[in-house]
C-alpha cells in the first residue's frame, strides 16, 4: 500500500525475483496512487476492500514521503486504522520505512522515529530501508540511490530496498544471489544491505 516510492522500478517485482532465487515463491498485489498518503488510501476504500477480501499474509504500508516528518500524529492514526483492518483479515502489518530526500538528510531521524514507533506500538514488522540508505550513503558516493529529482529511488535505490525487504520480511540473506540487473553492481548492494541490517539488529 503506497505510492511511487513502492511502484517505481517495480520494487515488488525485484523482491519477488530475490525471493525466488532463495526458493520462496511470493505473490503480491500493489495498490498505489501517485503521492498518496495512507489516509487517502483509507478514504478511497479500494485498499480496505482488498484487505478484507483476505488471502494476504502481510500488508506493507508506505506513507507519503514527507508526511511522517510533518505530521507524525496523522501518520500514526492512519497506521492504527490500517492495522486494525489488517488484523481483522488475519494478516500482519509491516511498515516500509522510507528515506529522506537527498537535499534534506537531516529529516531521516524523524522518519525513522515515526515508522519505528508505529511498529513498536502495533507489534508490526519494520523494514528499515531508509536507515539502510542513510548508512550506505555515509560511506558510498556510487551508485546513486536517489533519482535525479532527489526524492524518488533510482534503480540502485530500489534494489537496495528489495534486499532489505528480503532480510527483514523473509529472513533471507541476499548475498550471492545471481539475478542480474542491467547496469547494477548487485553484489555491492547485497552485501551492504546484509551488513547494515546485521548491525541494526545487534
Amino acid at each position: 500500500m503506497g505510492n511511487s516510492f513502492t511502484s517505481r522500478n517495480n520494487l515488488p517485482g525485484l523482491i519477488k525475483g530475490l525471493a525466488g532465487a532463495r526458493g520462496i515463491e511470493i505473490e503480491h498485489k500493489l495498490i498505489s496512487a501517485g503521492g498518496a498518503s495512507l489516509r487517502q488510501h483509507l478514504n478511497a476504500g479500494k485498499a480496505l476492500d482488498a484487505i478484507a477480501s483476505g488471502g494476504f499474509d502481510t500488508v506493507v504500508l508506505q506513507e507519503q514521503s514527507t508526511l511522517p516528518i510533518k505530521s507524525p500524529a496523522r501518520f500514526r492514526e492512519s497506521a492504527r486504522d490500517f492495522d486494525a483492518a489488517i488484523r481483522a483479515a488475519g494478516a500482519r502489518t509491516a511498515f516500509y520505512l522510507t528515506w529522506a530526500r537527498r537535499n534534506a538528510p537531516e529529516t531521516q531521524q524523524a522518519l525513522t522515529d515515526a515508522y519505528g514507533g508505529a511498529a513498536v506500538e502495533l507489534g508490526a514488522s519494520l523494514i528499515p530501508v531508509g536507515t539502510v540508505w542513510e548508512r550506505f550513503l555515509a560511506t558510498h558516493d556510487q551508485p546513486a540511490l536517489h533519482d535525479k529529482d532527489n526524492s524518488h529511488p533510482a534503480l540502485a535505490g530500489s534494489y537496495l530496498a528489495a534486499c532489505v525487504f528480503l532480510i527483514a520480511l523473509l529472513q533471507e540473506d541476499p548475498v550471492g544471489i545471481e539475478v542480474p540487473v542491467k547496469g547494477l553492481d548487485t553484489a555491492l548492494l547485497q552485501q551492504a544491505a546484509w551488513d547494515i541490517c546485521t548491525e541494526l539488529a545487534t
